[in-house]
């Protein structure tokens, strides 16, 4: 917990600096990330936001009004943060294994896994790879409600990032019942997010990347598979250049349809930028993770245009 802290400790006073002295600072490399958002999104109904990860400086974004304001529940975009709780307790470790039972039902949902059927047991790594909604509600209630909501607020939800004006915070509530419990571990009850706080949090994640011990390897290893051979593998990108990240597929509060989400970051091991994409009624994760294709493709792009210059310039 406390390496967890120092890591985002600096990232924290970040939070203050005014969008208008960022979009001051805009660099030619972000003009085309900004290009790739724009074209990317262009005709979908939501947002997309990139960040730089050592300043948290907004490199480009789409409809940011949306990504301020636009509360949501996240879907199994919180997975990663249900792991990060269950691994920074101890309740959970590389060794904990369990089937995937298929078929799952909490307060009248179907959430039953449509990941690739398995005859093994799921590991942590795989169990976020496969978005295992079997394995995450057997696992969450090894934590208490208390526990739960504790570490999810911790990590920013229900927080003003101030990276926009007329923000609007999101909400943990404290389960009261195992099956709220389960529902909020896998984010389907009792949390809301706006796009711009889950992209702070997942920027977290990457400054935690980049200085964590053994305990959470679980975690970055099972995001980066996630894109691997997972559910999110429509985002990497068509280039050498591994990534990490999560998809969601959450139920709307205003009909019968869902938000998909992908969240991630680039590149897999010491990133440097982080990547949200929310789309209203989208048909599943996949859906957002296929946009952050495109993104994380530009990125890519810009990296590979530096290292040649810079072998020009030898």
């Amino acid at each position: 917990m406390l390496r967890r802290n120092r890591a985002v400790a600096g990232f924290l006073l970040t939070f203050a600096i005014p969008l208008v002295a960022m979009s001051a600072t805009a660099q030619p490399d972000d003009a085309k990330l900004q290009s790739a958002v724009t074209r990317t999104m262009a005709g979908k109904r939501g947002t997309a936001v990139v960040l730089d990860v050592s300043s948290g400086r907004i490199l480009a974004a789409y409809h940011l009004e949306v990504a301020a304001r636009r509360l949501a529940r996240p879907g199994s975009s919180i997975k990663p943060f249900t792991l990060l709780a269950l691994l920074e307790s101890g309740k959970v470790n590389t060794q904990t294994t369990l089937m995937c039972k298929r078929t799952v039902s909490l307060g009248g949902r179907n959430l039953n896994c449509s990941h690739p059927a398995t005859a093994q047991p799921l590991d942590p790594v795989a169990a976020l790879a496969y978005s295992c909604n079997s394995w995450f509600t057997a696992v969450a209630l090894r934590l208490t409600p208390a526990q739960l909501r504790d570490s999810l607020v911790r990590d920013g939800f229900s927080g003003l990032t101030s990276l926009a004006p007329k923000e609007a915070a999101g909400s943990v509530a404290l389960a009261h019942s195992t099956e709220e419990l389960q529902l909020q571990a896998v984010g389907e009850w009792g949390i809301t997010v706006t796009p711009l706080e889950l992209v702070e949090a997942y920027r977290r994640l990457a400054l935690l990347e980049r200085s964590h011990d053994g305990k959470l390897d679980p975690l970055f290893e099972g995001l980066q598979q996630s894109v691997a051979y997972g559910m999110g593998n429509a985002a990497q990108p068509s280039a050498e250049m591994r990534v990490a990240g999560k998809t969601g597929t959450a139920p709307s509060d205003e009909g019968a349809w869902t938000h998909a989400w992908f969240a991630g970051y680039a590149p897999a091991v010491n990133p440097e930028i982080v990547l949200v994409v929310f789309l209203e009624r989208g048909h599943g994760g996949g859906d957002a993770a296929a946009a952050a294709h495109e993104i994380f493709g530009a990125f890519a792009e810009t990296q590979r245009s530096k290292l040649r210059a810079a072998g020009a310039a030898r």
